[in-house]
């Protein structure tokens, strides 16, 4: 079997570290990740999804296949980390693993407990569906030349916006070289499968811990919005932080404040699940980031929300 049709997962780090289980967005990869997985990796075991290049699964069918590579690889339990698309087949394991409700709930058999769960430019429904739409009709319309145009000048772009993330900066190479024409033609199907996904459900029945990070010049999700009805819908929903010079791939333009949030929450996930095994929810005022360095999260508008 090749990429073009099953889900490929690699591992870094120590395994006896806790799991930090990466979900990318459209783009289907690692290769926008790199400077980020660097900063985790002392912290964290890092595992990592490539998607297929198909043109026929549904977000059930991501959920699925990647809970069976964590299955086979050993692993059991993690913090989910779902990047923009990811976020979707984030809901999607959640829902399939029955772990909405973390320890508290049986699973389905699928043999996987999230942790937790950190949207990084994620969402829950998409905010504003014509954002989705016109993505997506360019995709069907564009002659793949144009496409790769666009992709190679965004690869000019993103050797400047990425300086201060070398490992990013050198997967860009990469990021171009996987842009074949199936590629894009899966990526087009992943825009489509955001416009008739509705986790609504799922996110209403979700207990375990869910954080929002977020790149304040964010073109593609609309974070306030995001905001609200994490706050409305998810009872599990602990709050955001949103990265001042930051876009929508805000680990991969903010690797270094990025890192150190998501770090700060899994250690507070970490040091109260743990406790006599219970899943005991901590104030929300002791679940934030007060360690964290606003220095790290540029000026002024870097934001906390302690909800």
């Amino acid at each position: 079997m090749t990429d073009e049709d099953q889900i490929q997962i690699r591992m870094h780090g120590d395994g006896l570290l806790p799991t930090l289980i990466y979900l990318p967005g459209v783009h289907g990869d690692w290769t926008l990740v790199s400077s980020f997985r660097e900063r985790m990796k002392p912290h964290v075991r890092f595992v990592e999804f490539t998607y297929p290049r198909t043109l026929s699964w549904s977000l059930a069918d991501y959920g699925s296949a990647a809970l069976e590579a964590l299955a086979a690889s050993g692993i059991r339990e993690g913090v989910l980390l779902g990047e923009s698309f990811g976020s979707q087949v984030a809901w999607e394991m959640i829902r399939l693993a029955g772990t909405a409700a973390g320890a508290d709930r049986p699973g389905s058999g699928k043999g996987f407990l999230a942790r937790g769960l950190i949207l990084a430019g994620g969402f829950g429904r998409y905010p504003f569906m014509p954002l989705v739409k016109l993505p997506r009709r360019f995709w069907e319309l564009a002659p793949a030349g144009a496409v790769r145009a666009g992709f190679r000048a965004y690869a000019i772009f993103a050797r400047w916006r990425h300086r201060h993330a070398p490992e990013t900066k050198e997967a860009i190479r990469d990021f171009l070289a996987r842009r074949t024409r199936l590629d894009l033609l899966a990526i087009g199907h992943r825009y489509q499968l955001i416009l008739y996904h509705d986790p609504t459900d799922v996110v209403r029945e979700t207990t375990i811990p869910v954080h929002q990070l977020a790149g304040f010049w964010d073109p593609v999700v609309f974070w306030p919005a995001v905001h609200r009805a994490l706050r409305r819908d998810c009872p599990g929903f602990r709050g955001r932080r949103v990265i001042g010079l930051a876009d929508h791939n805000v680990l991969g333009t903010a690797p270094d404040p990025a890192a150190e949030i998501v770090e700060t929450w899994i250690k507070a996930l970490h040091s109260y699940s743990s406790r006599e095994g219970q899943r005991t929810r901590l104030p929300l005022e002791q679940e934030d980031l007060p360690n964290v360095s606003k220095s790290r999260i540029a000026g002024p508008s870097a934001k906390k929300d302690a909800l």
